[in-house]
């Protein structure tokens, strides 16, 4: 077995590497965006796919904190949300300052056809990169992702 220390490698190459994560980020939702139907930004789909990953009903202030935006930019987002019948936004019975927001039926909807919608996009991709390349990295981004998610408040 061996016990010695792994060795870091140079700075530059985690911040090149990081670079292209946040380009190809960038370039992705960008791409995914112009496939989202109904005017939904990546912001709002964002924020439907949330309750499908996470919980089925949040405060602004966690979901603010969630995608690390201010409370006033998840305030617009949600009420955009709303407005399109997608999320409701009631009064937390358990606090009566707090507010409660759920993801409607049409909102779930609207999420599925949305993945639906971007579905080209995924396919070519997936032709492009084949069919191993992906699920092969897909484990090393999941533990990258975990790691600077538990990292978010230090």
């Amino acid at each position: 077995m061996n016990d010695r220390p792994k060795q870091a490698p140079d700075p530059s190459i985690v911040f090149n590497f990081l670079t292209e994560v946040g380009i190809i980020s960038q370039l992705s939702t960008s791409l995914f965006e112009r496939a989202l139907p109904d005017g939904l930004t990546s912001s709002q789909f964002s924020v439907l796919n949330w309750f499908s990953r996470v919980d089925n009903e949040a405060s602004p202030g966690r979901l603010a904190a969630a995608f690390q935006v201010t409370a006033g930019a998840m305030t617009n987002t949600l009420k955009k949300l709303e407005a399109k019948g997608l999320v409701t936004i009631e009064p937390d019975a358990t606090s009566g300052r707090q507010k409660k927001v759920t993801r409607t039926i049409k909102g779930e909807e609207t999420r599925n056809r949305a993945i639906g919608a971007a579905a080209p996009v995924f396919e070519e991709f997936a032709l492009l990169f084949g069919e191993t390349e992906i699920p092969q990295q897909l484990p090393v981004l999941q533990k990258m992702r975990k790691h600077l998610d538990e990292r978010r408040y230090s």
